[in-house]
């Protein structure tokens, strides 16, 4: 990855911007979440938005979360790597990307590779883990671990049917 140096005037107010969106307490309660999700020996990272961005960036701790989203024997990603490649841990990072947007989180809730590897943009990944646990809270089917008020139930569609004699009522009034 190619190193970019400070940041300066109108540059440094828009990277100030964004790293003002990154919220610390939300950052502890997806810890939380993505570890009692997994349910495996997944070490709890010391706080802080370095070591959160640390913890995540190889994509292990990713694509076990997708993966313990789905019922055994459907797991989106057959075989995560603990490379200490670049390349492949971007890899992961993007195979986790795609199964998100494949298990419902929109594609303008998901970050770019980039966001999470360099460090730019934290609260954008913050962003698209709050949207996941979101789908995995809807969708309601066994299995989601942690507590359900910990994210937003996304509004479901509830079509209603009348008869015509139901929708003619009213104008005889």
């Amino acid at each position: 990855m190619a190193n970019r140096g400070p940041s300066y005037g109108l540059s440094r107010e828009v990277q100030e911007k964004i790293e003002q969106k990154y919220d610390a307490d939300l950052e502890n309660k997806l810890v939380d979440w993505i570890i009692l999700q997994c349910a495996e020996d997944i070490e709890h990272p010391p706080p802080g938005r370095a070591h959160f961005q640390q913890w995540l960036m190889d994509g292990t701790v990713l694509c076990k979360l997708i993966n313990s989203l789905y019922p055994p024997g459907q797991e989106p990603i057959a075989k995560i790597s603990e490379s200490k490649m670049a390349f492949k841990q971007m890899e992961q990072i993007s195979q986790f990307l795609k199964a998100a947007e494949i298990y419902g989180v929109r594609t303008t809730d998901i970050f770019q590779t980039v966001d999470l590897w360099e460090g730019k943009d934290m609260a954008a990944v913050q962003r698209t883990l709050m949207a996941l646990g979101s789908v995995a809270v809807t969708k309601d089917d066994g299995c989601y671990r942690g507590e359900p008020s910990w994210f937003h139930r996304k509004a479901q569609q509830n079509r209603r049917g009348f008869s015509e004699d139901k929708r003619s009522t009213p104008r005889s009034l």
